[in-house]
């Protein structure tokens, strides 16, 4: 039952319990740092956007970003600093994209972004969007202003075979192949075919059965 339909145990318009509810809620799926959408979330949202791209055929993107370097900053700036260079980069990426895209915070100075509905070509200018963002972010600690880059990937999901597991490898992969190719760049990757499609051994055998031209 959905908190809208309760009444309060005594007779408040207003009552404090259903706000202690909602914000319960919240914090299960939160990460208290950034807040954004935690990884449990993530896997969640990812496999209901998949559901529906299994059902109507639209294309669901995931984009990855990585930070570069991130480990220095700790070294050199120390945590806090650490923690306002998240605190920003979830910033960006919120006001980088659609309120109906789902920004999470995947892990450690890793984050994912769910791109409903989202062709491989859209997907990858919403990556350097934010990229170009955050270059351009200068970052106010106490001595000095810091700017961070990322590496980010981006893959797609178009038909009923893709896994969540099998996209967020791709994404990854992309990812790890921007960090290889010198870091603060967007790598990409088209889906693989559908299982219906036609293989080129099919379709040299039906060249050979109708002829060449």
């Amino acid at each position: 039952m959905s908190v809208e339909k309760l009444s309060c145990p005594v007779g408040e318009s207003h009552c404090v319990l259903f706000d202690e509810v909602a914000t319960l809620r919240k914090q299960v799926v939160t990460d208290p740092l950034t807040g954004l959408f935690n990884v449990r979330h993530f896997r969640k949202s990812l496999e209901h956007e998949l559901e529906r791209t299994r059902r109507t055929g639209m294309t669901t993107a995931l984009v990855m970003v990585d930070l570069d370097h991130f480990k220095s900053v700790n070294d050199t700036w120390g945590h806090e600093a650490g923690n306002l260079v998240l605190q920003t980069v979830a910033q960006l990426l919120q006001d980088q994209t659609r309120k109906l895209d789902i920004c999470c915070r995947y892990g450690g100075e890793e984050f994912a972004v769910i791109l409903p509905s989202t062709e491989l070509m859209l997907a990858r200018q919403v990556a350097e969007r934010c990229l170009n963002a955050l270059r351009n972010t200068l970052i106010p600690l106490e001595s000095t202003d810091l700017q961070v880059t990322a590496s980010i990937g981006v893959a797609v999901a178009d038909n009923s075979s893709q896994t969540s597991d099998r996209l967020i490898e791709d994404a990854d992969e992309c990812m790890y192949d921007a960090k290889k190719g010198g870091r603060n760049q967007v790598v990409s990757k088209r889906p693989q075919p559908s299982q219906s499609a036609v293989s080129i051994d099919e379709r040299d055998a039906l060249r050979g059965l109708f002829g060449d031209d």
